[in-house]
């Protein structure tokens, strides 16, 4: 029988996630790059597969020390549970609306944010992870909104064009990311997002 260390399993996953990184970045999920909310793509396990600079900035830490980490290493540890009933909510529901949660920044700071999540499901249906949008509640200003709504509408015609010129040219990796994307745009537009403030 043989036990890998920790190190061990942590760098098999590291090793895993390059892989999937490695991959070209699909129309879709370029449009999340720089975009002014906070995001990043999760597997099946809670595993960071990617995640846009505005994410990485708000935590203080380079996208490359991000990626392959579980989602709690981004979460004090008296919000675990609180974390792990969202991972609960959205294993039984396929998505979590307005889930207030607590982060931590690189600097050991903290600061409340609200998740949205979509899921992303294979060609067969099986969920492979989601998407993840998360509101820093201190950055809530009818400024920011007015950023937020206008980058969601814009995201959505965006999508409904590579919906138009080439969906059906995309290999399904590309489509199932293209279809959760969607979900989650389509989802965030209809958030009234003044009421999250």
């Amino acid at each position: 029988l043989h036990v890998r260390s920790r190190r061990q399993r942590q760098m098999c996953i590291r090793d895993r996630v390059s892989l999937i990184l490695e991959m070209p970045q699909t129309e879709a999920r370029k449009i999340l790059k720089d975009a002014p909310i906070m995001w990043r793509r999760i597997n099946s396990i809670g595993i960071i597969l990617d995640c846009n600079s505005t994410y990485a900035s708000n935590l203080g830490y380079l996208k490359s020390e991000i990626l392959g980490k579980p989602i709690f290493e981004h979460v004090p540890k008296k919000s675990w549970e609180t974390m792990n009933d969202s991972l609960k909510i959205w294993f039984e529901t396929g998505k979590v609306t307005d889930r207030k949660i607590i982060f931590i920044r690189e600097d050991k700071s903290t600061f409340s944010v609200l998740l949205q999540a979509t899921s992303l499901y294979d060609e067969n249906k099986n969920l492979i992870g989601s998407n993840t949008v998360i509101f820093n509640l201190s950055q809530m200003s009818d400024e920011n909104i007015e950023k937020y709504e206008e980058f969601f509408n814009e995201s959505n015609q965006k999508l409904d064009e590579i919906k138009k010129d080439g969906y059906d040219k995309l290999d399904k990796n590309s489509k199932s990311e293209y279809d959760g994307l969607k979900e989650m745009f389509q989802m965030l537009s209809e958030i009234n997002l003044k009421q999250l403030k």
